[in-house]
């Protein structure tokens, strides 16, 4: 039998999941997890014991076992036989390929989304980037989830449903090496350069919005302490977060 990860006092880590409402659904066990993962409450590393989720969500490892099965698939998480599921820990290597396709791909995304947006589709990004802005005033744990939610809003809204399953792919592992490689982005800047972008989507300047996205994908990827690599353990798991 695997033993349970251990922090500095040695004693094993449990999942630092918020608390949850008890017998929840497979679907909404998964996404509590992965709102934890890319809320950075749920460092990279982390062993998520069957068990210790089964108690946190009120159901069966069975169920567990199924969500976590859901998130394996986004690559959030890694499942390594006979040891158990963990939060992933993307490589260097892993982290430049994600922002490499991230650019080729969001850059089609871009001009598709100029070629169909509507005002409807228009006024639902300047909404998300006014959350982004109250979100970084008030300094809170949503403000990474919603710089990337942009990114999936975006892909969305050209209504290619393939194209958008990567986006979210590609934006739910980005967070995961932002946390693992120590990002330093600014999320007003993000936000910022967010808003610029729309900005000449309006304007129906397509190289430049193609550019403007490019650019924004690059700064980003740039904040990454890559040539350092990772911390040299896995961060230990805040309990306190299960209260």
């Amino acid at each position: 039998m695997s033993r349970a990860p251990k922090t500095d006092d040695d004693t094993p880590a449990e999942p630092a999941c918020a608390p949850a409402v008890k017998g929840q659904s497979i679907e909404a066990i998964a996404q509590g997890i992965a709102i934890a993962i890319l809320e950075k409450r749920l460092p990279p590393g982390t062993w998520l014991r069957e068990e210790a989720l089964g108690r946190v969500y009120g159901v069966s490892r069975t169920k567990v076992r199924a969500a976590l099965l859901m998130l394996s698939k986004d690559r959030l998480i890694e499942m390594i036989p006979d040891k158990g599921a963990f939060v992933s820990k993307p490589t260097v290597q892993e982290a430049r390929e994600v922002f490499a396709v991230r650019r080729i791909l969001e850059a089609e995304v871009v001009r598709l989304f100029i070629a169909k947006a509507g005002p409807a589709d228009y006024a639902a990004l300047e909404q998300h980037i006014a959350m982004e802005h109250q979100a970084a005033r008030r300094s809170t744990g949503m403000r990474e989830e919603l710089l990337g939610d942009f990114h999936v809003a975006l892909a969305k809204a050209t209504g290619n449903a393939t194209l958008t399953e990567l986006v979210h792919e590609l934006v739910a592992r980005s967070a995961l090496i932002a946390m693992l490689y120590q990002s330093s982005n600014d999320p007003h800047c993000s936000t910022d350069e967010h808003a610029d972008f729309l900005r000449l989507c309006r304007q129906g300047d397509a190289p430049a919005a193609v550019a403007s996205m490019t650019g924004h994908l690059e700064r980003i990827e740039a904040s990454l302490q890559l040539d350092t690599g990772p911390p040299g353990r896995p961060m230990d798991l805040v309990k306190a977060l299960l209260a």
